[in-house]
């Protein structure tokens, strides 16, 4: 075998091998964000066996481990992980930590005493086809304003994009909140975001420059969990969270600790949110 021939073939290798470590990291987010987390964790692991400094497959495999319940795997790859980039070891175990506790807190309907430091942020949902409110997003602006009378000093984010007859969730929700009495001093919008993690990555930095440095989190009984999860993720620590709960069967069915197929809606936000690409 000539020379160049043998650096040539050595290139092709080197060249095949990267692309197949990138191939598995992507099948792998896209059998995660499919429901297949095995298949996810098996995929990741080859990904991790071809590149083992890749730090994103080091997160996604503690990750995904976490999310089946291989503690053996999730703890070897986290440690190799803490050795390789340890912010981003923190940041896994944050989210992980966050995921856990919010599986088994339940929603809560009572509003928080909280100071000027601390934004309400109410979280949008889908308006109608000619921009009015859906029954679901008025009853978050109820909880809203109760929680405004408890928290007096504290600034209102609306957030929401998704705009119907040219109006946003947002703007909706800000014109509802003034007609109701709530000053339009205190209420700030947000109109780009066009879901729950866009919520999130949206608002985060409207309120740290409002001057606060948590939130109480205002939307329904079952989009509560993962929207703590998210915010924390995002580095804002939430001190309140305020369930929309229109009856008490309603509030029941949200009381019992997610399981394992029911927390899948968090890890999908939480690594969006973190900011691990879902492809190479």
């Amino acid at each position: 075998m000539t020379t160049a021939l043998f650096l040539a073939l050595a290139v092709s290798t080197a060249a095949t091998a990267s692309a197949t470590a990138a191939d598995l990291f992507n099948n792998a987010q896209g059998r995660f964000a499919a429901g297949d987390t095995r298949g996810a964790l098996a995929d990741i692991g080859g990904a991790v066996a071809s590149e083992p400094g890749d730090t994103n497959a080091l997160a996604l495999q503690a990750i995904y481990a976490d999310a089946v319940g291989d503690l053996i795997t999730r703890e070897a790859a986290l440690i190799r992980l803490g050795a390789l980039d340890s912010a981003k070891r923190a940041g896994v175990d944050n989210m992980l930590n966050a995921i856990r506790i919010a599986s088994f807190t339940p929603p809560n309907p009572l509003p928080a005493i909280q100071g000027p430091s601390t934004a309400i942020i109410v979280l949008g949902y889908g308006l109608l086809p000619d921009g009015t409110m859906r029954p679901e997003l008025v009853n978050r602006l109820w909880a809203t304003v109760v929680q405004s009378w408890v928290s007096p000093l504290s600034p209102i984010i609306v957030t929401g994009g998704n705009p119907r007859n040219g109006i946003t969730e947002a703007a909706a929700m800000q014109g509802w909140l003034q007609s109701h009495g709530v000053p339009a001093s205190r209420i700030h919008a947000e109109h780009r975001a066009g879901s729950t993690v866009g919520n999130v990555l949206n608002s985060v930095p409207l309120a740290r420059s409002l001057g606060a440095g948590g939130a109480i989190i205002v939307t329904s009984a079952n989009h509560i969990r993962r929207a703590t999860v998210d915010f924390t993720v995002a580095g804002l620590p939430v001190v309140g969270a305020m369930s929309a709960v229109t009856s008490a069967g309603q509030l029941i069915a949200e009381l019992k600790p997610l399981t394992k197929s029911q927390q899948l809606g968090m890890y999908r936000d939480a690594i969006k949110v973190f900011g691990i690409p879902s492809r190479y």
